[in-house]
């Protein structure tokens, strides 16, 4: 039997990731949630146990009533950690930052009218239901705090899948992280009275420190777990040992040592390691991380959501009259959730990106709940001083609320983003998809006239291979404006540039301040939707105006010596700036020759796409007029600036060379990282080479 106990937990696990593997291949070629699926599956395992299916003795017996009889805090210290980190690690820090004021309202205001306004909810429902008589607006307002909160779980988990647009998914996706510490605060006001926590006496104060708290935790613990990743080096396992360390700590200290809110500081520490350590870490430490964080986050979400099903199985007692009460308390829960967006919306659809009326509607729908709301309901049901017909009904509702919000809200959100038209292909871009797929096919076509001339495979069944060639579509029947093409070909040249920044820096062309504005400056035209010309970079030509003061100062000789090296600095950021804004460009002219030849566009249109093509021309003209200017007035450190390129190119070719070598098998892996580590050392003398001394030593050598 100590054998079985032991073993329960790791057979529930085994059990789960099977079951979810199985699941996610089943769903492979539908459109139902792969998390409702699970959740499913939860509560079947839970009913299942309930009727005494599985064998008392068995091992299947204790691992469901090991998950069944979880402690709460667990779940929470088990999977928040990975979840919470992993949705704030892909967010884009730019819109997170434009949707962050719509995203505090929903967290901050809206938590409050919601909470107020379910109690208040609660209460009606207690005046005129004899099985709820036993409220009080203590217990609703504790009720509406912990069923107000959206779950990021359960969000993030469903906005992957649905795949949204970044702005709107960016906005639900911060809002159900960031209304964790409002939550908690208004949920401890009125259940701290009932246990030793006790309540606070100025609950503002309190907000502040939790909310402010775990910000101020998460940045300083990504900062430290940065500068240590710089410090000790190693290889990807390692620095992604000590990040998941990281998270683990942020989380642990916020929630059991600091009191602050442990979602929150997870946010703020994996949006910190996302802006200011991913551009440090080494390419294979982010390759890997991009894997190894996905592998994590589906792992957990597939636990949790049948954890949540197996919980909410054995935990609730159903009966006709609690289901119609259950049925009650969600539809007044979204009646809520749709008036509070209701509320906010005149301010929320001029904030940040806006927000559309079809967007509020599935905002209003979207708000999920999960865990989070049903941790916080098994709290109340474990403690004694609350009534026990209270305990029972919270416990109840969460759970019924949890049900049907994954059962039928998120069933249905994919049909009323289709209804809506959210997710319906612009023209321009249906027409453009349309002649990518094209030009796969005509080239599959004439490689395979070209086999076909091969003597060495002349007697292959030519019949057969032919049907392996991909599909030809029909061209879409659409009229476009020209100006439609223009922002969608503009959009493409956004995103292939993004891709190209990070592929200049991982080959060690550019450096990570050079990556960081060239992000920023695709950042500005990404907000005006391909609208603006792809010149309207001001990010990039600002940064070589040179100040009024350097010109007016720089002839005096108590500061001569601090302005000389702070041109220097900035000569050399700015050539390997201009430098790879050039390549960049000049890839993008070539998308957009290839996009101008496409046969399904008219004349006119192609004709207009030579726009697009004179604002890639201007970008290159004003940099390398930036970059003379550059080498004319400060020609020492200019030359610095090239020595450095050449270096950092050195460097990138001697990796090539070195993956290519360990590619083709002619040298081990050990030796391999032998010598990268090598090159790590010499790249990590190069960007920490002291300003001063390089200048004076050029300053001898000119």
């Amino acid at each position: 039997m100590e054998t079985i106990a032991l073993l329960a937990p790791l057979i529930f696990v085994v059990v789960c990731l099977v079951l979810g593997a199985i699941l996610k291949s089943l769903l492979k070629n539908t459109t139902f949630p792969y998390t409702v699926g699970l959740f499913a599956i939860g509560i079947l395992i839970g009913l299942l146990d309930r009727f005494g299916v599985f064998p008392e003795t068995g091992v299947l017996k204790s691992a469901v009533d090991f998950a069944g009889n979880m402690n709460p805090d667990l779940i929470l210290y088990l999977f928040l950690p990975i979840l919470i980190f992993d949705g704030a690690y892909e967010l884009d820090l730019h819109v997170f930052r434009k949707s962050l004021l719509n995203s505090t309202l929903l967290a901050g205001p809206g938590m409050v009218v919601a909470m107020l306004l379910t109690g208040l909810f609660i209460m009606g429902m207690a005046s005129f239901i004899p099985a709820c008589e036993g409220w009080n607006w203590s217990y609703a307002f504790m009720f509406g705090a912990l069923i107000s909160a959206t779950d990021p779980v359960a969000v993030v988990a469903l906005l992957k899948e649905l795949g949204t647009s970044k702005r709107f998914s960016t906005l639900v996706d911060a809002e159900s992280m960031l209304n964790d510490g409002t939550g908690i605060v208004l949920f401890m006001l009125f259940f701290g009275v009932y246990t030793s926590a006790g309540a606070t006496e100025n609950p503002f104060v309190n907000f502040l420190l939790v909310v402010f708290g775990g910000m101020l935790l998460g940045w300083i613990i990504a900062r430290f777990t940065i500068w240590f990743l710089g410090k000790v080096g190693g290889d990807e396992a390692v620095q992604n040992s000590v990040i998941i360390v990281s998270s683990y700590i942020t989380f642990i200290l916020a929630q059991s040592f600091l009191d602050v809110s442990g979602v929150i500081a997870l946010v703020a520490f994996g949006l910190a390691i996302t802006y200011t350590g991913k551009p440090r870490l080494k390419p294979e430490v982010n390759q890997f991380m991009d894997q190894f964080w996905e592998l994590m986050a589906y792992m957990a979400n597939t636990l949790i959501f049948i954890i949540v099903g197996v919980v909410i199985a054995m935990k609730i007692e159903l009966s006709w009259t609690s289901l119609l009460l259950v049925i009650l308390v969600y539809v007044g829960v979204n009646i809520v959730r749709m008036l509070v967006i209701t509320i906010l919306y005149p301010i929320m659809k001029k904030a940040g990106y806006g927000l559309t009326r079809r967007e509020s509607f599935i905002l209003a729908w979207g708000g999920l709940r999960g865990a989070l709301g049903l941790t916080l309901a098994l709290m109340v049901s474990y403690t004694l001083e609350i009534p026990e017909d209270i305990r029972r009904q919270v416990l109840l509702f969460t759970g019924g609320i949890v049900t049907l919000t994954l059962a039928v809200n998120a069933t249905t959100m994919r049909w009323l983003l289709l209804k809506l038209g959210l997710t319906k292909v612009p023209s321009a871009k249906m027409l453009l998809d349309y002649s990518l797929k094209k030009q796969i096919v005509d080239n599959s076509e004439n490689y395979l006239e070209k086999l076909k001339k091969r003597e060495a495979l002349e007697i292959a069944n030519w019949a057969l291979v032919e049907k392996f060639l991909p599909e030809t579509e029909e061209a879409p029947d659409v009229t476009i404006r020209t100006k439609d093409v223009l922002a969608d070909v503009r959009l493409r040249v956004i995103e292939k540039e993004r891709t190209l920044c990070w592929s200049l820096y991982n080959e060690g062309i550019i450096s990570n301040i050079s990556l960081k504005k060239l992000l920023v400056s695709l950042d500005e035209l990404y907000d005006r939707d391909g609208h603006v010309p792809l010149s309207y970079r001001k990010t990039i030509f600002a940064y070589y105006d040179n100040p009024f003061y350097i010109r007016w100062i720089k002839n005096w000789d108590g500061i001569k010596k601090w302005v000389d090296r702070y041109a220097h600095e900035r000569v050399i950021s700015g050539y390997d700036l201009g430098r790879g804004f050039i390549i960049i460009e000049k890839e993008s002219l070539k998308f957009v020759n290839d996009v101008s030849k496409a046969s399904v566009l008219s004349d006119s249109k192609k004709e207009a796409l030579q726009q697009l093509v004179n604002e890639i021309e201007e970008n290159i003209r004003q940099i390398d007029y930036s970059i003379t200017s550059l080498s004319k007035e400060y020609p020492i450190s200019y030359r610095c600036a090239v020595t450095r390129k050449a270096i950092r190119m050195l460097l990138a070719n001697e990796k090539r060379q070195v993956e290519q070598f360990q590619k083709d098998g002619l040298i081990s892996d050990a030796e391999a990282k032998v010598m990268t580590e090598d090159l790590d050392e010499r790249n990590l003398q190069l960007r920490t080479a002291q300003i001063n001394r390089l200048l004076d030593k050029f300053k001898l050598s000119k």
